[in-house]
C-alpha cells in the first residue's frame, strides 16, 4: 500500500447537533430559512446526556474522515425552558465528548440574544425553542463565558480543549451589545472570536434596515474587524466588504458543503483571498464529514462562478484546510498528521501535490493526533466504528428518526 504523509486538516466550524439533519431535509424544498425551522426542532429538547453521545460520535466521525481539530460553534446552552443548567452540562458534554473522540476542540461559546430580524429592521423576539440559546444580554454572556474557562480546566485532561467565543450573527445580536464583544476580546487578545456574516441576501437586508450598514460595515465599526475575527460564510458582500475583510486581515471559514446544501450561494472566496483575508474551511452542519470534498468544493466553487480553473492552487487548497483552519482557531501549530492512500482507485495516478483534487475521506488510512494514532481505515481506535456509535445513539433516542 501506498501512502502519502500530510498535516492534519482542521475543522473550523461545526454545528455538532446538525448532525441530526442528515439525509431528512430533502424532500420540502424551500430554502435556508425553511431548513432553519427543522433545525430549530432538532434543537428542542436535546439533553446533556444525549448531546454528550451525539457528539462524541460526530467528533468520532471526523477524526476517522482526518481531521484532527475543530472548532464547535456552541450555543445549546440551557434547558429546553431557557434555565440555565447548573453547572455548565452542554459545555461539559460538548467537552468529554472531544476527549472520548481524541480530537483537539476549540469551543466557540456563542452570545444569542434575540430571534432574529424583520426585513424592515425590526427586533424578532426569540421564540420558545431559541430560549435555551439565550443569556438574556452580551454582560451575562460575558461572565458565563469567563467561567468556562474553569470548566475547560476541570474537564481537559489532555490539554486539546480550548475556548473561544462567537457571536451567533447580527441578526442574532444587536449592534448596542457589541461593546460587550469588543471589550472581551481586548481583555482576551489570544482567544478566536467567530460570527456568521452574510450568509442569506434577507441578512443584509434586514441589517441595512436596521442599522443603514452591511453587516461587515457594522463589525468595523464596532471595531471587531481583525486576524482575531472569523466570519463565517461570508457568501453575500459588497466590493466594500471584501476590502475590509481583507484589510483587516480577517479569517473567512467557508463551509462549502453546507453552503450548497442550503443553497446559500457561492461566497468570493478568490477575492477575499486576494484582498489579504485567510481562507479556512469548515463541515458546518455535517451533510457530509469530508475534508477533501470541503477543499475540493471549495475549488469547484469558484469554477462555477467563474468558468475559470485553478482559481486556488493545490497548494492553496490544502492551506486552507489545515494552516488557515489553525489561524481562524488560535491553534499553534503542531505534528498532527493523517496518511493517504495514493493506490485507491480515486488518487492512483494522481500527483502528490493534488491530491486534494481527488481524494476522500475514504482514502484517509492513518490519523494521528498529539502523537497518537486514533484512527485508522474509518475505524476509530477506542470508540470503534463511527456508524456504530450513531446506531446506539438513534437506538436511544428514536424521537429523532
Amino acid at each position: 500500500m501506498e501512502t502519502l504523509s500530510l498535516a492534519a486538516p482542521i475543522n473550523a466550524h461545526s454545528h455538532a447537533f446538525h448532525r441530526l439533519l442528515r439525509g431528512r431535509t430533502h424532500d420540502q424544498g424551500g430554502d435556508f430559512w425553511v431548513w432553519r425551522e427543522q433545525m430549530y426542532q432538532a434543537a428542542a429538547q436535546l439533553s446533556p446526556e444525549a448531546y454528550e453521545q451525539l457528539a462524541t460520535a460526530v467528533y468520532a466521525e471526523m477524526v476517522c474522515a482526518g481531521y484532527s481539530a475543530v472548532g464547535e460553534f456552541h450555543y445549546l446552552h440551557h434547558q429546553p425552558d431557557g434555565t440555565p443548567y447548573a453547572d455548565h452540562e452542554m459545555e461539559r458534554a460538548l467537552i468529554r465528548a472531544a476527549q472520548a473522540a481524541g480530537i483537539r476542540l476549540v469551543l466557540l461559546d456563542t452570545l444569542y440574544l434575540q430571534g432574529g430580524l424583520t426585513a424592515e429592521g425590526s427586533r424578532i423576539e426569540l421564540n420558545s425553542i431559541q430560549g435555551r440559546f439565550s443569556d438574556g444580554d452580551a454582560e451575562q454572556w460575558a461572565i458565563r463565558w469567563e467561567e468556562l474557562h474553569w470548566v475547560v480546566a476541570e474537564e481537559d485532561t489532555g490539554g486539546l480543549v480550548t475556548l473561544g467565543a462567537a457571536v451567533h450573527s447580527l441578526r442574532a445580536v444587536a449592534k448596542d451589545q457589541l461593546p460587550v464583544v469588543t471589550a472581551l476580546m481586548k481583555r482576551h487578545p489570544s482567544a478566536p472570536l467567530h460570527i456568521h456574516v452574510s450568509e442569506q441576501p434577507a441578512e443584509n437586508t434586514a441589517i441595512a434596515a436596521a442599522y443603514g450598514k452591511t453587516p461587515t460595515e457594522v463589525l468595523a465599526k464596532a471595531e471587531l474587524l481583525s486576524p482575531q475575527l472569523s466570519a463565517v460564510h461570508a457568501t453575500h458582500l459588497s466590493s466594500s466588504d471584501i476590502g475590509l475583510l481583507g484589510e483587516a486581515g480577517v479569517n473567512i471559514v467557508m463551509c462549502p458543503t453546507t453552503e450548497a446544501d442550503l443553497a446559500d450561494g457561492i461566497g468570493p472566496a478568490r477575492q477575499l483571498a486576494d484582498a489579504g483575508a485567510v481562507i479556512a474551511l469548515g463541515s458546518d452542519q455535517h451533510v457530509v464529514i469530508d475534508p477533501y470534498l470541503e477543499m475540493r468544493a471549495l475549488e469547484h466553487g469558484e469554477r462555477l462562478e467563474t468558468g475559470t480553473r485553478g482559481r486556488f492552487s493545490p497548494e492553496e487548497i490544502n492551506q486552507a484546510a489545515r494552516a488557515g483552519g489553525l489561524r481562524s482557531l488560535g491553534l499553534a501549530e503542531n505534528n498532527d498528521q493523517i496518511s493517504v492512500r495514493t493506490d485507491s482507485v480515486r488518487t492512483i495516478g494522481s500527483r502528490g501535490a493534488q491530491i486534494p483534487l481527488t481524494a476522500t475521506s475514504a482514502d484517509v488510512e492513518t490519523v494521528r493526533v498529539n502523537g497518537s494514532e486514533i484512527a485508522h481505515r474509518g475505524i476509530h481506535a477506542k470508540l470503534g466504528d463511527p456508524s456504530a456509535l450513531y446506531s446506539r445513539f438513534f437506538s436511544d433516542h428514536p424521537e429523532y428518526l
